[in-house]
């Protein structure tokens, strides 16, 4: 197996684990979709964004790239008050016609904004956070997260999407052995972060 740092190289290495010359101009498509596939499934610290946004006529600008929440907090003047995700249509089953003004308790999103119970004050910068963000495909940024730092994942997860074209290969359930056990160690590693592996210290008053 080749060393896979680049586009070029993960390209290079489907084709000679697939043995085929005759799905070239498709393992872009099979990267394509095995990265939007991790995306989707996986919420990891590297796109992790600050999130920083002025609150206008009740509701926040969701950013473009959002891809989902991770925390936010509404600040009431020198006060964070944490927000808690909820459903859209629960936070108007709290608040019918979000006609109570002040510090807000929820959050959610409706359309491209953020929505919350009780309707935020505007002001600067009110709505502060940490969301995931979108991160950009391969064939855009090379190499991206992926090929550095867990370049197998994107390998099987590639040959996964090449099953409808070599179907009963023999190969697919070691394929899918390699991307099930990358997945769930790239979700321990990624969990592990959030958690603090020092010595608790017992604080005195």
């Amino acid at each position: 197996m080749a060393v896979i740092d680049s586009y070029a190289t993960l390209q290079t290495e489907i084709a000679n684990t697939l043995t085929r010359d005759d799905l070239t101009s498709e393992i872009p498509q099979f990267i394509q979709f095995a990265e939007d596939k991790l995306y989707r499934i996986l919420d990891l610290r590297n796109e992790e964004t600050a999130m920083s946004l002025d609150v206008v006529s009740g509701v926040a600008a969701v950013p473009a790239d959002f891809k989902a929440l991770k925390f936010a907090y509404y600040l009431d003047g020198s006060f964070a008050n944490p927000l808690n995700w909820v459903p859209v249509e629960d936070l108007y089953r709290h608040n019918p016609d979000r006609s109570d003004v002040g510090v807000p308790t929820e959050i959610s999103r409706e359309a491209t904004n953020f929505v919350f119970g009780q309707v935020a004050i505007d002001g600067a910068t009110l709505l502060r956070g940490v969301y995931y963000a979108k991160q950009d495909p391969l064939r855009t940024t090379d190499p991206s997260w992926y090929v550095t730092n867990a370049p197998e994942v994107l390998l099987y997860g590639s040959l996964l999407e090449a099953v409808p074209f070599i179907k009963d290969d023999a190969r697919i359930a070691v394929w899918q052995s390699f991307y099930d056990s990358g997945v769930a160690s790239l979700t321990t590693e990624n969990d592990n972060a959030d958690t603090s592996r020092g010595q608790l210290v017992q604080r005195t008053a």
